[in-house]
């Protein structure tokens, strides 16, 4: 598991395909509006039936989480800014959380994704989309 940030703020969490705990883990803060956590529970352990309650929440900024199905992508990390800041490669099995800043991706492969995020759909106020950077200035981290 890891955190990607520009000074304190969280842009991003990635989960590799290989993350394994017992229990539960939730990776993000409570006050953020799209929760993740993982959950690794033994054989005949039970949830209880239940419902969810109708809560009123007020949502500002979409958060993405991309669960990757197949394939390669390279991710470009970006600041609030636009100011590019490192590279990530994900693969088959990765999950990766965008809360914050801006990304841009690279398919390395024929790639299959899976989105989940906030609705209702904005369309295209959801975004503001910005040139990329060159592909020499790409920072890759492992």
């Amino acid at each position: 598991m890891q955190y990607i940030r520009s000074g304190d703020e969280i842009l991003s969490i990635i989960i590799k395909k290989d993350f394994h705990k017992d229990g539960i883990e939730f990776f993000t803060p409570p006050e953020f509006s799209q929760q993740l956590a993982y959950m690794k529970r033994p054989k005949d352990y039970i949830i209880l039936p239940h419902v969810h309650n109708p809560v009123q929440r007020e949502v500002f900024y979409t958060k993405e989480v991309l669960f990757i199905k197949s394939g390669k992508v390279r991710v470009d990390f970006y600041d609030e800014e636009k100011n590019y800041l490192k590279s990530i490669i994900l693969e088959a099995g990765d999950i990766i959380l965008l809360a914050h800043g801006g990304h841009g991706f690279k398919m390395l492969e024929d790639t299959e994704i899976i989105e989940v995020k906030q609705g209702p759909y904005a369309g295209e106020m959801d975004k503001t989309r910005f040139e990329s950077i060159d592909e020499s200035q790409v920072r890759l981290e492992e």
